[in-house]
């Protein structure tokens, strides 16, 4: 089964366009950055909002930079979110400002001076790793391919400065606080609730109860919460698939060999973060859906998800609610009728095992076996009489399984 997003109906995608599209040009609706952001997406709902950021974060499907979103650009931002690399493609249109498909420096230094972590955390943009991508005189141009690799490496960097500029004298160790206000600046999208909660007292774990955080730490820690889709993938190989099973930490790292890029220590900080949720020295699957957030892009396919299908019973009227849990109420008591007309014969024997009475003479049984009992009832009731009583069982059963599945 593909996990691709599918393309949602153009009739039902239109109606939600003009239900938010506030401008009228030529006779044909279009929407503003505003109106897709704060409208379509629901985001920047506060009223202090940074038009700025909406307007950059919007450009990413005004394709044509005009300021305004026409349904075709709405339509081809849909088909985007499909791909599977959407997470790249969207990124690069972002800081592609002028729609040239190509990111030069200064619209890179313009987006990222609109972002949150730039104005909390700045970063160099006159470092070396700059001048790496953009040349020495910062005049070359990234194209696609290379952007997303560019954005991978400079996560990473961004991370290094961070770390080092809560740590000035080089000492490779900042404070517990420290590495807490860092994570939060600059990797809050990979961390869930459960993970910032812990933050502080997985650090202190770390550090043996001591108040300081190595860089070594650091970056494995950041590293795991990157890479927490391929745990995942380690994790379902040691348990050939189960969701449900609880694995050990020598057993993890059996199934991790194959794979290079899960070192030891991230091994070692995933159990830590895992011990702060319930102690048991084991990891499940939900562990994992504890520690990983959703995807970066979740809440913006979500609006669009809810544009190909139904999301609420409300939506659906009285009379479908009511056809559907019929239809469930019918599979269940079909499915209930199967399941105890097969084991029924099963039953009729050991019932007649426990109950059965002793012959003509003291102690003799009527039955040796199982076997025996049904050989017997065959050779004297006939074949249905292994069935015999099973239509007060049905009666039993077909309304208690039908319920639960409606």
């Amino acid at each position: 089964i593909s996990n691709y997003l599918k393309r949602a109906d153009t009739e039902k995608l239109k109606a939600v366009f003009e239900k938010y599209a506030s401008t009228v040009k030529n006779g044909e609706k279009y929407m503003t950055t505003t109106d897709f952001i704060r409208g379509f997406l629901g985001l920047y709902q506060h009223l202090n909002y940074n038009t700025d950021a909406v307007r950059v974060i919007g450009s990413v499907a005004d394709t044509s930079k005009d300021g305004l979103i026409s349904f075709v650009e709405f339509q081809a931002f849909e088909g985007l979110l499909c791909a599977p690399d959407a997470l790249y493609q969207t990124t690069f249109q972002l800081f592609d400002v002028d729609g040239s498909g190509c990111v030069t420096f200064e619209n890179f230094a313009e987006v990222l001076k609109q972002t949150d972590i730039h104005q909390r955390i700045p970063f160099d943009l006159d470092n070396e790793f700059i001048k790496v991508y953009f040349g020495k005189d910062r005049k070359r141009k990234i194209n696609y391919s290379e952007f997303s690799h560019f954005l991978h490496d400079f996560n990473q960097q961004y991370a290094i400065v961070a770390f080092k500029r809560y740590d000035p004298e080089g000492s490779g160790s900042i404070s517990v606080l420290e590495f807490n206000d860092i994570c939060l600046s600059i990797k809050n999208h990979l961390l869930t609730k459960a993970v910032q909660d812990n933050l502080v007292a997985a650090a202190r774990k770390a550090a043996d109860g001591g108040n300081k955080v190595s860089f070594p730490f650091f970056s494995a820690f950041l590293t795991l919460l990157e890479n927490m889709e391929l745990v995942k993938k380690i994790y379902l190989n040691s348990t050939g698939g189960l969701q449900t099973a609880e694995v050990t930490k020598e057993e993890f790292l059996h199934s991790a060999q194959s794979m290079s890029q899960i070192t030891p220590f991230e091994v070692d900080i995933l159990f830590l973060l895992a011990d702060l949720l319930h102690q048991t020295g084991r990891i499940t699957y939900e562990d994992l859906r504890t520690i990983a957030p959703d995807h970066y892009l979740k809440q913006i396919t979500k609006r669009f998800t809810e544009v190909k299908a139904v999301s609420s019973p409300e939506e659906r009227g009285v009379l479908m609610q009511i056809l559907e849990s019929g239809y469930r109420f019918g599979l269940g008591s079909i499915a209930g009728a199967v399941g105890a007309t097969a084991v029924y014969p099963i039953d009729l024997v050991k019932t007649r095992m426990q109950n059965q009475r002793t012959g003509s003479y003291i102690s003799e049984l009527m039955y040796k076996n199982s076997w025996d009992c049904c050989k017997k009832v065959i050779r004297h009731e006939g074949f249905f009489g292994l069935y015999r009583g099973l239509v007060p069982q049905l009666m039993g059963v077909v309304p208690e399984k039908a319920i639960k599945l409606t």
